[in-house]
């Protein structure tokens, strides 16, 4: 079983996914954004420094996800990732334009050719007032000066590209505007087992939530 979390800045998918980790007993890969040198001066001046920030995420993402999910597959170990390697591709359409946008697009294909794909995509929604809020309680020091609107346009791009199935991965949306599986176990549950219930899992409750 892999299993990867999707969604907005401050969604909660890296808590959701250490959260989950125990109920399937899985090993956990986190994505590892704090090392991009660039990425305090990219929230200051994303015009500026958004392909040095980008490649760095490219080249990051290729190799822990090379490295990491191919080790635990092979061992036959669950897996649980916090990210995709799909989704730098969609903040590259945000960040770049012109010749940078390009050139960005040639590295990914050819790298993208060597990722393995997850079994599951747990895309997690959420409407902007919920992420700036939640961006704000986690009080992230680089995330400080974070723009509403940039997080609105992300938003949109998340929404458009993981609400549907891509590259044959399923995707299973859940909508977390509701929801709090920090403070809420039962919360938790809910989404475990919508979890299960998609890959087929024992034990699981059909249905039991309805849409998403």
């Amino acid at each position: 079983m892999y299993v990867a979390i999707e969604g907005v800045i401050g969604v909660g998918k890296t808590t959701l996914a250490r959260l989950l980790q125990p109920a399937f007993n899985a090993e956990i890969l986190l994505e590892v954004f704090e090392e991009n040198p660039f990425l305090s001066d990219f929230y200051g001046d994303r015009e500026r420094y958004a392909f040095q920030t980008q490649i760095f995420f490219l080249l990051s993402r290729y190799h822990q996800q090379r490295r990491g999910v191919t080790d635990v597959l092979t061992h036959g170990k669950s897996l649980l990732s916090d990210y995709t390697f799909a989704k730098d591709a969609l903040f590259a359409r945000i960040n770049l334009v012109g010749d940078e946008l390009e050139m960005y697009k040639r590295v990914h294909e050819a790298l993208a050719e060597k990722i393995i794909l997850p079994d599951l995509l747990v895309y997690l929604r959420a409407n902007t007032d919920v992420l700036m809020q939640r961006i704000a309680t986690r009080d992230r020091s680089y995330e400080r000066n974070m723009d509403r609107g940039y997080i609105e346009k992300l938003n949109l791009a998340y929404e458009e590209f993981f609400s549907r199935p891509y590259d044959n991965t399923p995707v299973l949306i859940i909508d977390t505007n509701p929801l709090d599986f920090v403070h809420h176990p039962e919360h938790l549950r809910i989404i475990e087992n919508r979890i299960r219930e998609q890959l087929n899992i024992a034990p699981f409750q059909p249905q039991l939530m309805d849409g998403e």
